[in-house]
């Protein structure tokens, strides 16, 4: 009576194990170049910088100024392309903050002169 049971569970496991044998998914492993490696970790390493600079406490608090939380931000900045995360680290390492003085100076400099120019002001009279 045991061999009866024991051979009735055995076939219901073969069966089991015929059926879900069509089941398995074949692994997609592949071969990537060193280009692609360097790629990724460039990728890595950006995303990382941008973030350290979204990190700060005065970007924070600009953002939740706007309603967007760090976790957007950071959601957002990972779906960016390669390009435009070049794009992004760029314009963040040539821009002053604050502003390029030199410009300020020169456009101050300018209306200055237009308000001169018109009579508005008598600022260059002593000169």
């Amino acid at each position: 009576m045991k061999s009866k049971v024991c051979r009735q569970m055995l076939f219901r496991f073969i069966a089991v194990s015929l059926m879900s044998a069509g089941f398995v998914q074949p692994s997609g492993a592949a071969v990537i170049s060193s280009q692609e490696l360097i790629d990724a970790e460039a990728r890595s390493d950006r995303i990382a910088k941008i973030e350290t600079v979204l990190a700060r406490k005065e970007v924070v608090e600009q953002f939740a100024r706007f309603g967007v939380s760090p976790e957007q931000a950071q959601t957002r900045i990972r779906n960016l392309t390669d390009e435009e995360l070049v794009q992004l680290e760029g314009s963040m390492a040539s821009d002053v903050a604050g502003g390029d003085a030199l410009a300020t100076i020169g456009t101050v400099f300018l209306v200055l002169l237009i308000l001169e120019l018109v009579g508005v002001t008598d600022i260059f009279q002593s000169i």
